[in-house]
């Protein structure tokens, strides 16, 4: 009995920190994991065991084998696709497109991915496409198992429970009528969001330079026809013919094959650019899927004072620049004449050299920083990246190969070919998804163990005599959307399974709609920016307020909610 009075003290602890203080939600399950260490209630080897557990893992992989998909042309391909139409059509392709990705890969991940497609997006500001990015992957986490941590979580959960692992496609059917019904609302109502266009010169500081192609479509037309001078954060500033600059370019100005444009631009120009058919960007043909590098010359570097060309950058150095920034001050001439001084920023995209050496260029230069941003993998490559994913999800699906051993031969495989590194892998490890999870499978089987999940089911069904079973399916998935839309997903999911578990035991029903229940409510978080981590993504990106998720969010979450509840007991009767 005292065990229990100790987990409902830890799980009141819990609920206030993720409410009432700032602190990550990961040292809070951290803690409350440790405490049950320390008094006793559980030992280090189920600990241990929660930490390694099967979907907790397969999550992991997941995510970091997303960043080699990242990579792909597949990115390129929606971005382009995106760009073109009204803003109702480019919702909805946006949203099916988005949904798809977010379906079989890490819905989180897939955000990630389509933010700087977004930002280059040449026709809406992206505040009028990001939130919906955010929703309609939150959509698409719903199609599958593996399609948000949330799912992979809830299947720990249920493992953990001694039942059997949920299918790959178990909320499918579901998930497809939520996918349908929120992008057909969410049209609409995209264009209440704000028109939060940043776009302006003096945010553009990167040089940029890329060469029209012989056969490009570019050649023959004019500077307006080519949608040249629409570019968002992307400024033709000079062109260069023949050897001669044209610094004044006009809108009717015709191209012509080796023609050489320079532009000024962010860090994302580098990526819109290499989508632009028929230009060959600055160094393209050493592009092939590395993560971007930026560098401050420093003062004592040995090719101050010299261009890239004469000091031989790209043969001293194994990396070639792709980017120049010196303040805000307008270069002239291609990116190889450009008389390199101390304080010039450069993006630069490394080779396997410059990587073993990085130490040992203190000298060269004041600091080194890895950039998010990556360039695009080779055609060959990108099909070869997508079609050993698909292999994995096709032999995982037909019973071949286990999720987890596909996962981590791909994962090994993309180390192996140079697609993704070590150190983007560092990075990008989950830490505070698997502090979150296994310490909270730790904290759920203890409830569950001592006996409180099912006290607290039975509690909660002697308060709602005469609502019967759907009423008990309906209060477990509101207090999982509302613990998500107050202290996060996955900390809602793990905090509201041993209850919906406990409802459907004490009921003497299937549990699988209590389960269901929870995974869709643990993925329904619509109305505030902190509930979920695609909406946090988005926030800051956006220049959104809290009034911006509230006003969409609200009736996004009516059909969501309405959907999921009268769908659950069709799918899943009781």
């Amino acid at each position: 009995m005292w065990e229990q009075g100790v987990i409902i003290a830890i799980l009141c602890g819990v609920v206030a920190c993720l409410l009432l203080t700032r602190v990550k939600p990961s040292l809070i399950f951290a803690g409350a994991a440790f405490i049950t260490f320390i008094a006793g209630l559980i030992d280090i080897n189920d600990l241990a065991a929660n930490f390694t557990n099967s979907s907790l893992l397969t999550l992991i992989l997941l995510v970091l084998a997303s960043a080699g998909l990242e990579k792909t042309r597949l990115i390129s391909w929606i971005s382009s696709n995106i760009s073109e139409g009204r803003l109702g059509t480019v919702i909805a392709k946006l949203g099916l497109s988005t949904a798809f990705l977010s379906s079989f890969t890490n819905n989180t991940a897939v955000v990630i991915s389509l933010i700087g497609a977004i930002k280059r997006n040449q026709q809406h500001a992206p505040s009028k496409l990001l939130i919906p990015l955010s929703y309609t992957a939150i959509f698409g986490g719903t199609l599958t198992l593996i399609g948000t941590s949330t799912n992979l979580i809830i299947n720990s959960f249920v493992e953990d429970a001694g039942l059997p692992s949920l299918d790959f496609f178990a909320p499918t059917m579901i998930g497809l009528a939520v996918l349908l019904g929120g992008v057909l609302i969410l049209i609409p109502l995209s264009y209440l969001l704000p028109n939060n266009d940043e776009s302006g010169q003096d945010e553009l500081p990167y040089f940029l330079e890329a060469t029209v192609g012989d056969q490009s479509p570019l050649v023959g037309r004019s500077i307006t026809e080519n949608n040249l001078r629409a570019l968002r954060k992307l400024f033709l500033a000079e062109v260069i013919r023949n050897g001669e600059s044209v610094p004044s370019v006009g809108p009717d100005f015709v191209l012509q094959a080796q023609d050489r444009l320079l532009f000024c631009g962010d860090i994302e120009s580098v990526s819109t650019l290499q989508e632009i058919k028929g230009l060959t960007l600055f160094g393209q043909h050493h592009l092939n899927g590395q993560n971007f590098v930026e560098v401050v010359v420093s003062s004592s570097a040995s090719f101050c004072h010299k261009t890239l060309k004469s000091s031989h950058f790209r043969e001293r150095f194994d990396a070639v620049v792709v980017a120049i920034r010196r303040g805000h001050e307008r270069l002239e001439g291609g990116l190889g004449n450009i008389t390199l001084t101390a304080g010039d920023t450069l993006v630069l995209v490394p080779g396997k050299e410059f990587e073993a050496q990085r130490q040992a260029l203190h000298r060269e230069f004041l600091f080194i920083n890895d950039l998010d941003s990556s360039a695009r993998l080779d055609s060959h490559k990108s099909s070869l990246v997508l079609l050993g994913f698909t292999a994995v999800i096709g032999a995982a699906l037909l019973h071949w190969l286990p999720i987890i051993k596909g996962l981590a031969i791909y994962l090994i495989l993309l180390v192996i070919f140079g697609i993704v590194q070590i150190g983007e892998l560092r990075r990008r490890f989950p830490i505070d998804i698997v502090v979150i999870v296994g310490s909270a499978l730790s904290i759920a089987q203890l409830m569950i163990s001592s006996g409180l999940s099912q006290r607290m089911g039975d509690l909660f069904i002697h308060t709602m005599n005469g609502w019967g079973v759907f009423g008990g399916l309906v209060a477990t998935y509101l207090i999982t959307l509302v613990l998500t839309e107050l202290i996060t997903n996955n900390a809602a999911a793990a905090l509201a399974f041993p209850l919906g578990y406990s409802l459907a035991v004490g009921y003497g029903v299937d549990p699988m709609p209590f389960i269901m229940a929870v995974l869709f409510g643990a993925s329904a978080s619509f109305i505030s920016p902190y509930g979920y981590q695609t909406n946090l993504l988005v926030y800051s990106i956006g220049n959104y307020k809290m009034s911006d998720y509230v006003r969409i969010g609200i009736p996004i979450s009516l059909v969501y909610s309405l959907l999921v509840l009268t769908l659950i007991p069709v799918f899943f009767p009781f």
